[in-house]
């Protein structure tokens, strides 16, 4: 077949609309032979299999970039929880004058822990990693306000990554089961197309 003899075919063809993130909605073909012909030519079952093929691929790609990242934010939110823990006590205990110093053990490397001495009553900051080996000395309520924020966006962010998952693993179910679809109106049409020829 000639280019000309092949129908243009894009995402926006077999996708209808996208969800609140961005990612496209596969299109379920109830009618394959009525989808086929509002392409000119009709779209053959090879094309409609490819494109269908190229969608799924992308969702795996999405798949896989959302499973990372709902990794590293299971690991971030408790961390954020831990982190505003420890800063409430230090709080807690820079409001009692009569509170003894204590111990604190803090990690200068992988599996390398030091041990620091906390004056409660006088201490007024503390420091923090921003990543990118960056860190900055905060005031208490200006940890708090920090880490808050944070907590409140990651736990955000997680319950958003783990809706997006849901949904990519819905589009794939649907490209499955419109590709087996194509599958069987090939298989049908060509049996039909058979069977004419045989009684002719």
């Amino acid at each position: 077949k000639s280019e000309e003899d092949v129908p243009n075919m894009s995402l926006l063809d077999i996708t209808e609309g996208d969800n609140e993130r961005g990612i496209p909605k596969a299109k379920f073909i109830d009618d394959v032979a009525a989808f086929s012909d509002t392409f000119q030519p009709p779209a053959s079952p090879e094309l409609l299999i490819g494109a269908y093929s190229d969608l799924m691929n992308k969702y795996r790609t999405y798949e896989a970039q959302l499973q990372q990242r709902q990794g590293r934010l299971k690991e971030k939110v408790p961390e954020l929880e831990k982190s505003l823990s420890l800063l409430r006590t230090l709080m807690e205990k820079q409001e009692n004058p009569d509170a003894a110093p204590g111990l604190a053990r803090y990690s200068l490397a992988d599996n390398i822990l030091a041990q620091a001495e906390l004056d409660y009553p006088h201490n007024t900051t503390v420091n923090l990693w921003l990543g990118a080996n960056v860190m900055l000395e905060f005031t208490y309520p200006e940890a708090l306000d920090f880490l808050s924020q944070n907590q409140d966006r990651a736990k955000t962010e997680l319950q958003e990554t783990v809706a997006d998952l849901a949904f990519v693993r819905d589009q794939i179910v649907t490209s499955e089961v419109t590709m087996s679809r194509i599958f069987n109106w090939d298989v049908r049409r060509k049996r039909t197309a058979g069977g004419a020829k045989t009684t002719s």
